[in-house]
């Protein structure tokens, strides 16, 4: 399975987070972000026009993730180097991979990451 893992500020939009996920240049077989943000409109407008299921990853599973990049912003706020590469490896299951590190939208709202699950 590949999963885009995203991380956004609250005022993100459906446009920004898609254009993290344009510059990634993958086809996901899901989505996945943080808990509390699974629900926001802009998330779940994406996953709706994607026909993508939705993986919420918990604050405990997002902070054990290893990630390649750090934002300080993320770190402070979420335990983890980047929300978006935490919650695609999650997402993607033990022995997951980031095939592609965090993607930042031009307007600097939201970052994509991209795992490759081990069974594939």
């Amino acid at each position: 399975m590949i999963v885009a893992g995203f991380g956004f500020r609250a005022a993100t939009s459906a446009e920004s987070l898609a254009a993290a996920l344009a510059a990634t240049g993958a086809r996901p077989d899901a989505l996945a972000t943080a808990t509390d943000k699974a629900e926001t409109p802009a998330f779940r407008a994406l996953a709706a026009s994607l026909a993508l299921p939705v993986h919420p990853i918990g604050s405990d599973a997002l902070a054990a993730q290893p990630t390649a990049t750090r934002s300080h912003a993320s770190q402070a706020a979420r335990a983890t180097g980047s929300l978006a590469e935490a919650a695609a490896l999650a997402a993607a299951g033990p022995g997951a991979r980031l095939i592609a590190t965090r993607a930042i939208s031009p307007d600097r709202m939201a970052t994509c990451a991209i795992a490759q699950g081990a069974s594939l």
